[in-house]
């Protein structure tokens, strides 16, 4: 999440005035929580505690959901967003976005090497370690994706039109590694391409298992890859950065502007006793119920 001195970014740095939404938020990084649960915790009645977290909710800081449990109804809370980024420098113009969701299996090029396979929130498309599944029409629906070694390229639409100038890229995405099974420490060297350009490499530190991701599907076996971590890359005019941390130099003016799309590679490519591959978890799946999101920003020419 990008935070500004712009009005848009009032709400968030509202929600924040708080110690007891910052208790709250301490809370659900621990774990979800319900609301009467939360109450219990902060010695607080059920009504405050709804507001508090409505207010986080409308900032986009908290998500939550109903669920059914022994005969009951209880509003889950959790953690949306694990890291915010603040530029207090003044804005020469107004920045606006455009926002497109990529679902995974609608990459255009691929590579996958086993141990692999790519599923729906209903079912295992084709067969496990088969590379040919990922040329399944149903690919389109996936949900998740994972291969040893290889690659998954999206074709990122550029709907900028010829007055507005991009100042930075945005893409965000929930992924981690790829063991046999799972592996909590299985370190994967993760890289990412921009128009064939390396944008830069961030190491996975492992293949999330040991508990349920929180989107998990009931049919989903409890022995293989459950979760991500959510992470956000950015290119503008400083560099290119991954939650904040630069990771090469590569700037926004390296795409083409007038492209009709670029393209955006995700790749695996070496593999070592004990590390590699990747898994990249969509909607329906893992923590964050997210495709792959890309934010073009830009500001309106004179």
């Amino acid at each position: 999440m990008l935070l500004t001195t712009n009005t848009a970014s009032l709400q968030v740095y509202e929600a924040l005035a708080s110690d007891i939404r910052l208790k709250i938020i301490d809370l659900l990084f621990i774990k979800e929580m319900h609301i009467k649960e939360l109450a219990a915790e902060l010695y607080l009645s059920n009504a405050v505690v709804s507001s508090h977290v409505s207010k986080l909710e409308k900032a986009g800081i908290v998500g939550s959901q109903m669920r059914r449990i022994d005969g009951g109804t209880y509003k889950y809370c959790f953690v949306t967003s694990e890291f915010m980024q603040i530029k207090l420098s003044p804005a020469k113009r107004e920045t606006y976005f455009k926002e497109t969701a990529i679902p995974v299996g609608h990459y255009s090029e691929h590579e996958a090497v086993p141990t692999c396979g790519i599923a729906t929130t209903e079912k295992i498309i084709g067969h496990y370690d088969d590379p040919v599944s990922f040329l399944e029409p149903e690919r389109m629906n996936a949900g998740i994706l994972w291969f040893a070694r290889g690659f998954v390229e999206y074709k990122i639409p550029n709907y900028l039109l010829g007055d507005q100038r991009l100042t930075e890229l945005e893409i965000s995405m929930e992924i981690g590694s790829e063991a046999p099974q799972v592996n909590e420490h299985w370190p994967s060297d993760i890289r990412f391409y921009l128009d064939q350009q390396l944008l830069g490499t961030w190491t996975s530190p492992g293949d999330f298992g040991e508990q349920r991701g929180r989107l998990t599907p009931a049919w989903w076996k409890s022995d293989v890859n459950q979760y991500g971590m959510l992470k956000v890359l950015r290119l503008n005019e400083r560099g290119a950065f991954i939650d904040g941390v630069k990771i090469s130099s590569m700037t926004i003016d390296a795409l083409d502007p007038s492209a009709s799309y670029w393209s955006f590679r995700i790749s695996a490519e070496e593999l070592k006793k004990g590390r590699g591959g990747l898994t990249l978890y969509g909607r329906g799946f893992g923590n964050y119920d997210q495709d792959i999101v890309v934010r073009s920003y830009y500001t309106e020419l004179d």
